[in-house]
């Protein structure tokens, strides 16, 4: 990462929230916040997938800007908040959702007496007319009604693992040799690397200068999606696409097809789209001289998120895009593909997980055990684990541990367990398996398969085995029901541990 001097900005004892800490930027700034000796906040709607991450020294706490009740807690005490959230995957009337969550953080910050709102914005082309792009600008009047001064900085294309944009031109190309792209592919931008839009964000944090003003960030560059899918395939050592632009793909065309031949969500590539029509331009001279920095080249700033994803941290638990989880391949999608099922009966989680965690082995599967064996047969025909069945212990399961062609990545006892995939297959999948309770004496199962394609294969793949993936997981979250409700939890039954 780039340095930043703070030796006339320091705030001493300023203590700084990122609200949306699970989100893409979010999860980059907050680390990079601590490593700067600063004191930090993290907030989400789901605490879980911030456990995950194994931050330490940093607060996490539950919080929802669409619920105004629970953003009291999470402003308390603040300086400076960081807004990092949006309702893309919200799907319809999403812009909506976007301006209540606003307004909401506006009145809750001013009662909280938050001293600054930052937040990141998008590039705004003077004839914008796609709901994302246009929501993104209406978020940031909406944050500044409130008497909060809002700073905002608007980027356009992050280089980097994760942003939705980036993983699009992955997907594309490292995986399709010849692309029928939309004219879009041909629009121009200024591209940003993640480094450098981290750095501006601190900058104008600390800067009073930089209060109630709005900043264009970019990286030195402009060049068109296709020239970036071309250079990405270049510095993966792939063979660039062959890419044919045509002119019949409208926008909400383009949008399905991103979501047959990407792993990005369908909700997020439709909302993308129509910022995808646009060139765009950035007039980043007032940032660059409030914040100055060494700005990286697309190429460099490609080079240094694949970097960065060779020497990532090891999680806590499964976590979407984790790149030890992805076979540690750079061609594996970042988002994966899900289907699942679930449950829900007159059985306490102690009893459902007595019956979670024996499952393989010589139990088997509880359910449908004659298609398991199908695919543990193909997958002996080509040479891999599928009739390598057994485990440790019949009744105890531990962090580490192989269940067949299964490995246990994560494991809290009576809540949630995730299964890596070990078949062979072109790309990678896992399996989690949660509680929750519902009702006094009731608990819900729910059984999700997640599965991060490689290339075209991996994705024809996923779309072979979805139906039954469907069957099969509805069928198999009640049979885990009717054996919880059968064998009776009993002092001796099986416990696991977390080691």
């Amino acid at each position: 990462m780039n340095g930043y001097s703070t030796a006339a900005t320091k705030a001493e004892g300023a203590r700084y929230l990122v609200f949306g800490a699970s989100g893409y930027i979010g999860t980059n700034l907050v680390p990079f916040l601590q490593e700067r000796g600063i004191t930090v906040r993290a907030a989400a709607r789901n605490p879980d997938v911030l456990k995950a991450r194994n931050w330490q020294g940093i607060e996490l706490v539950q919080a929802d800007a669409l619920d105004a009740v629970s953003l009291g807690s999470a402003l308390n005490g603040v300086d400076v908040a960081f807004y990092l959230v949006h309702s893309m995957a919200a799907g319809r009337n999403f812009s909506k959702l976007d301006l209540t969550a606003a307004r909401n953080f506006a009145a809750a910050a001013a009662g909280a007496g938050v001293q600054r709102i930052v937040y990141l914005g998008g590039l705004v082309p003077e004839d914008a007319s796609g709901e994302h792009i246009v929501s993104r600008r209406e978020t940031g009047d909406a944050l500044r009604s409130g008497p909060i001064p809002v700073t905002e900085v608007r980027a356009g294309i992050i280089v980097g693992p994760g942003s939705a944009a980036f993983e699009v031109m992955r997907d594309l190309a490292l995986n399709l040799p010849v692309m029928v792209a939309p004219r879009w592919v041909r629009a121009k931008s200024p591209p940003i690397a993640l480094e450098n839009l981290l750095v501006y964000l601190l900058g104008v944090a600390r800067n009073p200068q930089a209060a109630g003003q709005v900043y264009d960030a970019a990286g030195p560059e402009q060049v068109s999606y296709e020239e970036m899918m071309v250079l990405m395939a270049d510095i993966a050592g792939k063979r660039p696409p062959r890419i044919i632009p045509v002119p019949i793909l409208s926008p909400g065309l383009s949008s399905y097809w991103l979501g047959l031949v990407t792993a990005v969500p369908p909700d997020i590539a439709k909302a993308l789209i129509g910022g995808l029509k646009h060139d765009f331009y950035a007039d980043d001279a007032r940032l660059r001289q409030l914040v100055p920095q060494n700005l990286l080249t697309v190429r460099e700033a490609i080079t240094a998120a694949f970097a960065a994803e060779r020497e990532h941290q090891m999680l806590a638990r499964w976590t979407e895009g984790a790149f030890d989880q992805r076979g540690f391949r750079h061609d594996t999608a970042f988002y994966a593909k899900k289907a699942g099922g679930s449950a829900r009966g007159p059985a306490s989680p102690a009893a459902l997980w007595a019956q979670v965690i024996r499952i393989g082995g010589s139990n088997r599967y509880y359910y449908m055990n004659w298609l398991w064996w199908v695919r543990e047969f193909m997958d002996w025909c080509v040479g891999g684990a599928g009739f390598s069945r057994g485990r440790r212990d019949p009744d105890d399961l531990r962090l580490g541990d192989v269940i067949d062609y299964w490995t246990v990545i994560g494991i809290e006892p009576e809540r949630h367990l995730t299964l890596h995939f070990g078949m062979k297959a072109p790309g990678s999948g896992i399996l989690e398996f949660d509680l929750r309770p519902v009702t006094e004496g009731a608990t819900e199962i729910t059984i999700t398969a997640y599965w991060h394609p490689r290339g075209v294969w991996g994705l024809l793949y996923w779309y072979a085995l979805v139906p039954a993936h469907l069957f099969i997981f509805r069928g198999w979250t009640r049979a885990i029901v009717r054996r919880a409700q059968a064998a009776p939890l009993s002092p001796e039954s099986p416990r696991a541990v977390d080691q």
